[in-house]
């Protein structure tokens, strides 16, 4: 009885984690200082293989405490093969109306992400450059502790 108990279990665990959305690429990068300058863009390379495939693509920012605002205004630059190199903007909001942050925290720090493209398709194999640029009126922008990009690759 065990014995079945236990294939049972191992089989629904290996079914849970075939069909879990896995992350394909996950970076993150320091800021100097925690002083996020406009010409201080982390700058990510990913390289696709499989031009098929959809994948969601998020930014992810930890702040401190500290932080003076209640968001962060972003330029998100791409640049690879058949695509030229465009930026859009991007909002993450970092509290909520009555003051407390949001996202999760550990100690003094608070992380937040948004998806910045949702079931995405790369026009073509090879390398794609991502670069995440501060939009603030600040310079440089304060009590910022890292950026990073996630890309998770769909099923």
């Amino acid at each position: 009885m065990r014995k079945i108990v236990f294939t049972a279990f191992s089989f629904l665990l290996l079914f849970a984690t075939a069909c879990e959305q896995q992350n394909f690429y996950e970076v993150n990068k320091p800021i100097l200082n925690r002083s996020w300058a406009y010409n201080s863009m982390p700058t990510f390379d990913v390289k696709i293989d499989d031009n098929k495939a959809h994948y969601d693509v998020y930014i992810h920012v930890r702040h401190t405490g500290d932080y003076n605002y209640s968001n962060l205004f972003f330029l998100l630059h791409e640049k690879g093969p058949k695509v030229q190199d465009t930026a859009y903007r991007y909002e993450v909001k970092f509290a909520e109306l009555d003051g407390r942050w949001m996202g999760k925290n550990a100690g003094s720090l608070y992380s937040n992400e948004v998806l910045v493209k949702k079931d995405f398709t790369f026009p073509d194999t090879g390398l794609y450059h991502f670069s995440v640029e501060q939009n603030m009126r600040e310079n440089p922008l304060k009590h910022i502790a890292d950026i990073g990009i996630k890309l998770i690759k769909k099923p």
